[in-house]
């Protein structure tokens, strides 16, 4: 099987570093990405907070695709539970018309942010739909018109491009694999997010096992990971530091992951409820090319995915870069 890659880009901030530099270095490293080969370059959504740049995936994903020629580009996710699918397919069929057959649209079904953040994109919102009901109108609005039982019948997102993005669900519980199943999309499942191997697990099998045949595609499944990759085993560990994991759980049986405990009373603070924390250590895959290589194809056929998708936090861009280039002379050197 051969194995396809991707890299997702947080546009983060270090300290140090202006936004303009941040959102520099994403283009950068989206020219990398296609230079090397990988399948894809996604950039993600992250509201109210100075560490990260990438607020407005659209936007960013309108200019990498301007910067670059073949590399498919898409979001990481668009968090479509704060927005009117009317508007996201509208934006992304611009994309598909400017760009056809290389736009990816991700969903996100997490905020994106801290309770403060959603109250101000949902603001004014007085009938939420579900992720689901959401799923479905913009589903019909990339490829045509609203059904004859919406209410707003026959709406369309002009342009409508002869090659739609496509559409993936990305999520980090059996919930999310559920969906994507059920509406036929291609699933990824963030570890770097969620290190549960048993729970990567339980949802890759749950996507597998419910997938909607009907819907006439095939089940395609993509693994998120955080990888550094170094000359040596020592500089490696040095790069991922002591990235941490927050789980946590409010009161009302809500969860969320953070990066930091501090992340998380904060999180709590503005939800006004009690709440506990779990932490634990980043699953981070980390080594020289050939450590890297060889627990890339563990956790591939671990999961039995088509795609691994790649985050690389480490803040000299120019190890970064060489991250990446390893990763790229692993599987060259000994073809998956």
């Amino acid at each position: 099987m051969t194995l396809k890659f991707g890299i997702l880009d947080q546009s983060i901030v270090f300290p140090g570093q202006t936004p303009s530099e941040a959102l520099g270095n994403t283009i950068k490293l989206a020219q990398l990405a296609e230079k090397l080969g990988f399948e894809r370059f996604w950039v993600s959504e992250h509201h109210d907070s100075p560490q990260m740049a990438g607020a407005s995936p659209e936007i960013l994903i309108s200019h990498l695709l301007a910067h670059t020629d073949k590399i498919r580009i898409g979001s990481g996710g668009v968090m479509l539970q704060h927005y009117s699918p009317y508007k996201v397919a509208e934006n992304f069929n611009v994309l598909a018309s400017l760009a056809p057959g290389r736009v990816d649209l991700g969903i996100g079904r997490a905020p994106g942010g801290l309770p403060r953040s959603t109250k101000a994109l949902q603001k004014g919102v007085a009938e939420p739909e579900t992720l689901e009901a959401k799923l479905v109108e913009l589903e019909q609005l990339l490829t045509g018109s609203l059904g004859e039982d919406h209410s707003l019948a026959g709406l369309q997102a002009n342009p409508l491009p002869a090659q739609p993005a496509e559409i993936y669900l990305l999520g980090t519980s059996v919930s999310s694999a559920r969906l994507a199943a059920e509406r036929g999309y291609p699933y990824a499942f963030a570890l770097f997010i969620n290190n549960d191997p048993e729970a990567a697990r339980a949802a890759f099998d749950t996507y597998r096992e419910h997938f909607n045949t009907a819907s006439g595609n095939e089940p395609r499944t993509i693994l998120g990971l955080s990888v550094i990759a170094a000359d040596t085993e020592e500089e490696a560990k040095e790069l991922a530091g002591q990235f941490k994991n927050v789980r946590v759980t409010l009161s009302s049986g809500k969860t969320v992951n953070v990066g930091t405990l501090e992340q998380a009373e904060e999180f709590a603070r503005q939800t006004g409820e009690t709440y506990t924390a779990e932490v634990r250590d980043a699953d981070i895959t980390k080594g020289t090319k050939e450590t890297v290589r060889k627990r890339l194809l563990e956790l591939r056929d671990t999961y039995d995915v088509d795609e691994l998708i790649f985050t690389t936090i480490v803040p000299d861009f120019g190890k970064r870069v060489r991250s990446f280039q390893l990763l790229k002379e692993a599987f060259e050197e000994q073809p998956a």
